[in-house]
């Protein structure tokens, strides 16, 4: 049975209220890497400012296909089993910047397939495919972490149950794989169908990592790499297959969206200690209610006295935390310069997406997506 709505927004007043990879190996950060604080990190690199201009050019260069894919996505999320349209249209209200269908759609663009308009209709089926993914994946997060915000507003468990919320994500994972299936293409089901599973993988790695502080860089960017950049890097990289473009420049498209995925996660870290609720559009805090091992934690606890580290020992590991111990966190995370860690390695990441649309032509397009690479770090300055 679903609670009722008025007994769930009683529970989130209550909540929300408080005051809160294979990846090629690299060295890790030096206390010296990491000074200042968000607004001031000491002269550290940390990328082009970029604004949600950027998202909006891209968008107005795919409008026309996005519109469709939207439309699509209404269309497919139908049931006659009328709670899963509604708790589906929950989320879709909420809004979100629809990136990973963006990325589809302007990566096929830019290697020639045709607009919807012209025809084409592939990238936008694949791009609901891949939100449908990403949605499922947000309504069975927010079961797992007892989230209450998503997008600003009450997440769906909190309204309708976290049976509910698990079912219907079930749901659009099947219509996901419904759409895989009618675009034909063993190629895309075979990219697509491993990054869900690859998805998967990362979210129990993260269950695996909780309370750990001795987890090192490369295991905390393995889970990143699972849980969040295998989406991006599959987005990208169908845009490129169904564009029929040669295997180079498919991993060329993968690895900008894997690197990509890698910056945005590390941004979305050090937003969860350095934002306001308003701006994160989900309880400031959570990842460290939830002991959760992020960049940020990683950065302050290395460069850490012991009196620091026992403080850390007890919020993270032993999970015996006061209302006043994430003001605390954040000073010291502050002190330590672990945001701007995060964020110079979150630009260090997006300079190498960057890197990956060198292979292709100069065109809005290219520069575009150069742009959201840009975007996905500043977002968090």
């Amino acid at each position: 049975m679903v609670p009722s709505p008025a007994r769930r927004a009683s529970v989130i007043a209550s909540r929300v209220g408080e005051n809160p990879l294979r990846l090629a190996a690299r060295p890790p950060l030096s206390h010296a890497d990491r000074p200042g604080t968000i607004d001031s990190c000491g002269g550290q690199d940390q990328g082009p400012v970029v604004g949600e201009d950027a998202l909006t050019v891209l968008v107005d260069l795919v409008r026309d296909d996005l519109e469709a894919c939207n439309r699509a996505i209404v269309a497919r999320m139908q049931s006659p089993v009328e709670l899963i349209p509604r708790l589906a249209a929950h989320l879709v209200a909420a809004g979100g910047k629809r990136l990973r269908p963006l990325l589809t759609l302007a990566t096929a663009r830019m290697c020639g397939y045709p607009g919807s308009l012209e025809g084409g209709l592939r990238h936008v089926q694949l791009a609901a495919c891949v939100e449908f993914i990403h949605t499922a994946t947000l309504l069975h997060d927010d079961v797992v972490d007892e989230s209450l915000l998503r997008r600003g507003l009450a997440s769906a468990n909190a309204i309708f149950g976290n049976k509910a919320s698990v079912l219907v994500g079930d749901f659009l994972f099947a219509r996901a794989f419904e759409l895989m299936v009618e675009d034909g293409s063993l190629r895309v089901l075979e990219i697509l169908a491993h990054a869900s599973a690859t998805i998967a993988e990362g979210e129990v790695l993260q269950l695996v990592t909780q309370n750990d502080l001795s987890t090192s860089e490369e295991r905390y960017l393995e889970v990143v790499r699972g849980k969040t950049a295998a989406l991006f890097a599959a987005a990208c990289r169908v845009g490129g297959v169904v564009a029929d473009r040669p295997e180079a420049e498919e991993r060329a498209l993968a690895d900008y969206g894997m690197n990509l995925g890698i910056a945005f996660q590390l941004a979305d870290d050090a937003l969860d200690y350095a934002a306001d609720q308003a701006t994160l559009g989900k309880t400031v805090g959570d990842d460290f209610r939830e002991g959760k091992i992020t960049m940020p934690v990683l950065a302050a606890y290395a460069g850490s006295d012991e009196t620091e580290r026992a403080f850390w020992r007890r919020t993270i590991e032993a999970s015996e935390q006061t209302k006043a111990d994430l003001d605390e966190a954040m000073r010291l995370i502050a002190r330590r310069g672990a945001i701007c860690a995060t964020l110079g390695l979150a630009a260090r990441f997006a300079a190498s997406a960057k890197a990956s649309l060198s292979t292709f032509p100069a065109s809005p397009l290219r520069d575009g997506l150069l742009d959201v690479a840009d975007y996905a770090v500043s977002r968090a300055r």
